[in-house]
């Protein structure tokens, strides 16, 4: 059995399972693997890094001060290029969306506390980020 993270040309990543690397290059060439996100069937092998354990335990450390600013540069970077800025009209995209109106996306923008009641109270997930 082998596992591989996968990316879409859309840029959604996932893992897939195979019985060997050949099973793998086959159904890639057959098309047969597409991204459970958009159906992407444009699917590239991500590179990783293998672990291997020594029996040695590492120290974990408190993350720093640098590495919280790394940190939030990766996540601002990456709603950048993932999310489209949809601004003050969030809320009416998102419930569009939610009721099948427009095909769902990634969306990114800004609402109102009113706004924000009406999604939670037609059920509509979002989470709020603060990056600045």
């Amino acid at each position: 059995m082998v596992v591989y993270d996968l990316e879409c040309s859309n840029g959604h990543c996932f893992e897939g399972w195979f019985e060997d690397c050949e099973s793998f290059d086959r159904q890639i060439a057959e098309k047969r693997i597409v991204c459970p996100v958009c159906d992407d069937g444009n699917i590239v092998k991500k590179p990783f890094v293998p672990a291997i354990r020594t029996g040695l335990q590492q120290q974990k450390r408190d993350p720093d001060l640098a590495d919280m600013i790394a940190l939030r540069q990766r996540i601002v970077e990456y709603v950048d290029r993932h999310f489209e800025n949809v601004g003050s009209q969030f809320a009416t995209e998102a419930l569009k969306m939610h009721y099948g109106v427009t095909e769902t996306r990634n969306i990114r923008g800004v609402s109102t506390s009113q706004e924000e009641k009406l999604l939670r109270d037609e059920g509509v997930q979002f989470f709020k980020v603060d990056l600045s």
